[in-house]
């Protein structure tokens, strides 16, 4: 490609590096020039603009946006995502379902280090996506680049992006009572929200003491795909009330705590095939929190283990949710 500034009797069939104001309006930058184009730039007293010129080994900005988006999703249905249209050297990808972002991110390194006119955006590795939410932009910056540069990118990044759809349907929630705890209207109304976000329904919402035995009896009283336990006072110690009752339901307890602040109290665990997620109280909150990061595997049907949850210290520092009891900063 060729860049640079040019008499204007020289620039027809260029692209207009930079937008020029003529009669009647504007000559938008990326504009291949033609005749009438070259007319109006001459009438408006302009002599010589900058251009560029593609090679013939040279694809322009769409055409390779189109070519790296076609090599990060080969197979759009499988990968539950959808390709947009190219503009001004852009590529939109889109989620097709509810689900949770996967990445190959040494792939999508590759790919920005083949040549920095070629370039990929994403979310982080396992956000949590719905239909039609933007996963991913491809961004030519050059008005061209050598086709071969183009190819290299893009098999790079082969098939580096997919959405992992949510494969459980349903969730319980018990919440726990005690005389001094307020009204939980608003906070069970927050995770409503979230397991209808991830396309699940909430089943059965049931109330009773904060004990062991009070919450065993109702998990074990249901068969969804996810139990959800939301306590009235915290979870302080792997042996605390919830765990304890999802151990006398003849569930097992995996992890307690998580680097992820708000979030940090959060336990794992499963009954049965169901898993079971023992909520944190910034639960309660709409606000992003720990929770979020968990729950969306977990309805992917993924395996949530101690080095996911370790690893999710890096990025876990989140807003603060100003009605937490106990802020990190007074």
């Amino acid at each position: 490609m060729r860049f640079g500034p040019v008499p204007l009797s020289e620039a027809a069939g260029a692209i207009l590096a930079h937008s020029a104001a003529v009669d009647g309006g504007r000559i938008r930058k990326g504009s291949v020039l033609a005749a009438g184009d070259i007319e109006r730039l001459s009438a408006a007293g302009i002599t010589d603009v900058t251009v560029s010129r593609l090679d013939p080994d040279d694809l322009d900005e769409d055409a390779a946006a189109a070519r790296i988006a076609a090599a990060l999703v080969p197979d759009v249905d499988a990968a539950r995502i959808s390709i947009g249209r190219a503009s001004t050297g852009r590529v939109n990808l889109h989620a097709t379902a509810n689900g949770v972002v996967r990445l190959d991110a040494s792939a999508i390194d590759a790919l920005n280090r083949v040549d920095p006119s070629i370039t990929f955006a994403s979310p982080a590795p396992f956000t949590q996506t719905r239909p039609g939410a933007l996963v991913g932009t491809v961004k030519i910056i050059a008005y061209g680049v050598p086709t071969a540069t183009v190819d290299d990118a893009g098999e790079a990044a082969r098939g580096a992006i997919s959405v992992i759809p949510v494969s459980l349907r349903s969730a319980d929630l018990v919440v726990t009572r005690t005389p001094a705890a307020p009204d939980d209207a608003k906070g069970i109304a927050a995770i409503r929200a979230r397991i209808e976000a991830l396309g699940m329904s909430l089943e059965a919402v049931t109330a009773v003491p904060h004990e062991p035995g009070a919450i065993a009896g109702a998990l074990s009283g249901r068969s969804s795909d996810l139990r959800l336990i939301l306590t009235a006072s915290a979870t302080s110690d792997l042996h605390d009330v919830a765990p304890e009752g999802v151990r006398a339901a003849g569930g097992a307890v995996t992890r307690f705590g998580m680097p992820v602040d708000p979030g940090n109290l959060l336990f794992l665990g499963s009954l049965g095939s169901s898993a079971v997620i023992g909520l944190p109280g910034c639960a309660r909150s709409p606000a992003l929190n720990g929770a979020d990061f968990v729950l969306s595997r977990v309805a992917c049907g993924l395996e949530v283990g101690d080095a996911d949850i370790a690893a999710m210290g890096v990025g876990g520092l989140l807003k603060e949710i100003p009605a937490r009891g106990r802020p990190r900063e007074a």
